[in-house]
């Protein structure tokens, strides 16, 4: 049996493009007729989705599997680190969560999941042409060399040639490149067959000498220099700069609370890119003011955070605004905190056996050690969206008990989440991607605040991302070498 031809794409540092670099990729291989998969052995992130099976990982690899034209698999992704506290995560192997584990303890552990990494891998490999694998942080981390399976330990294990990318728009492109090149290994070094500048804006002439400058230091060519795309893709953590806090000038405001271990925002998307929607991220109560709806997003530590929130006097102007008829929405981790009680009998979320909720919805939630991973339909009933379809997705440890109106309905029956007046809350992530949902609750806040609807046409999340893949993919090729990048997977 043939093993696919790879082509590893590492960065400079975190956040320079990687992701959309090799979602790019796997779009312009499917365009040119390869059966193609993404890879990306180990994964820090909070936003994680769930295949058809129903096992976890990275979204960044399900937007890949998308561009590629596949169905997302766990042996995309096998390992991903769920952060749960500065020092610790929840480690997830092969769409599993198998333990919690301090950074220390992972560092000294990690080399043991070297064999299913490689199985993953090796599986995928022997079923498609094409394998484009990410890189994560930076390779030049050298207190992170020993036992790496990530960057340039996984390149050696798979024997893939390396993109080395740098991000023009933080500045110091050409030290980034170089710096990175300067601390790798020989052997490494000889990895590093090509350079690409990210996110330029500008006049690609005025860069020229130093192009030919950084390829004479580096001894590895610039393989092209990729302008800042505006395709409108999902971020893959809590890091990315449009979290916003700034109001727009859009006439709905919508305000979503940015919780210390925030997850799966990208269900908000579709709210961001609504015309009469504006969507920002709020931390402190000051800066909550008066929005037209709040939104209470999913977390990774639900207990924790709802202390957070507790501290900082966040719930109580919650509850304040909740009284006077701000409509209030939980997803997940925020529908919990919404109940009358958490209770956590097993420690599966922390040390607190107990914990008063917000006692915005009639219902109590018991957290237990397995995880629930699964795809659903549902569709709403009562209230706001009365009516509307949803595709989404279920990610939660614990059960919720409610004694009150249910949220939706499941496809086979069983209703979830909860509702009572203007506050509501579901376990569903991807609600607003059926389209159906946004249009509703944007003619409904608008109706609210006498605003007149623009109304249209709902458009499925899926269709649009199909659209960005295009346009992402035309910005890259034309940017980039690709007749050298194929020379490069031949070998």
């Amino acid at each position: 049996m043939r093993r696919a031809k790879c082509i590893m794409v590492q960065g400079t540092m975190s956040g320079v493009g990687k992701s959309l670099l090799c979602t790019a990729l796997c779009r312009i291989f499917r365009q040119d007729g390869y059966r193609v998969a993404p890879f990306k052995s180990q994964n820090m992130a909070l936003n994680s989705g769930v295949t058809r099976d129903g096992l976890e990982i990275g979204r960044a690899q399900i937007a890949q599997a998308e561009a590629a034209g596949v169905e997302p698999d766990a042996r995309m992704n096998p390992i991903l680190l769920k952060p749960s506290s500065d020092t610790g995560s929840q480690v997830i192997v092969n769409g599993r969560a198998r333990m919690h584990m301090s950074a220390a303890d992972y560092m000294a552990y990690k080399r043991v999941l070297i064999p299913e990494v490689l199985a993953a891998y090796e599986s995928l490999a022997s079923e498609h042409e094409i394998v484009v694998i990410e890189g994560a942080g930076s390779p030049a981390e050298i207190n992170l060399r020993e036992n790496d399976i990530v960057n340039m330990g996984l390149a050696e294990l798979v024997d893939a040639p390396v993109l080395l990318a740098g991000d023009i728009d933080r500045g110091g492109v050409f030290a980034q490149l170089y710096g990175t090149v300067a601390l790798l290994e020989a052997d490494e070094r000889a990895r590093v067959r090509g350079l690409i500048v990210n996110k330029f804006r500008g006049d690609e002439a005025l860069l020229r000498p130093g192009l030919r400058q950084i390829e004479e230091k580096t001894g590895a060519p610039v393989l092209g220099v990729v302008p800042y795309l505006r395709a409108e893709l999902d971020d893959e953590d809590s890091l990315a700069p449009r979290l916003s806090v700034r109001k727009t000038d859009k006439p709905i405001d919508i305000a979503v609370i940015r919780l210390p271990h925030i997850s799966n925002f990208t269900d908000f998307t579709p709210l961001e890119q609504h015309g009469q929607l504006g969507v920002r991220y709020v931390n402190d109560p000051e800066a909550l003011q008066a929005p037209d709806c709040i939104i209470l997003p999913g977390t990774k530590s639900t207990v924790d955070d709802l202390l957070w929130l507790r501290r900082n006097g966040l719930e109580e102007r919650i509850c304040a605004l909740a009284a006077a008829g701000t409509p209030v929405l939980g997803v997940c981790g925020g529908y919990q905190m919404l109940g009358e009680e958490l209770r956590d009998p097993s420690g599966v979320e922390s040390d607190t056996q107990a914990l008063c909720g917000m006692g915005l919805l009639p219902c109590t939630t018991v957290f237990a050690p397995e995880k629930t991973l699964t795809r659903v339909r549902a569709a709403v009933t009562g209230g706001t969206m009365d009516g509307a379809r949803i595709e989404g997705y279920e990610i939660h440890m614990g059960e919720t008990q409610v004694r009150g109106e249910a949220f939706c309905v499941l496809e086979d029956g069983r209703p979830d989440g909860c509702r009572r007046g203007s506050v509501c809350g579901t376990y569903l992530h991807g609600l607003f991607d059926s389209g159906e949902t946004t249009e509703r609750i944007a003619a409904w806040l608008c109706g609210r605040k006498g605003v007149t609807y623009a109304g249209g046409t709902p458009e499925p999340r899926r269709a649009f991302r199909e659209r960005q893949y295009d346009l992402l993919a035309d910005g890259v090729r034309a940017a980039l070498d690709m007749d050298a990048i194929y020379r490069i997977m031949e070998g």
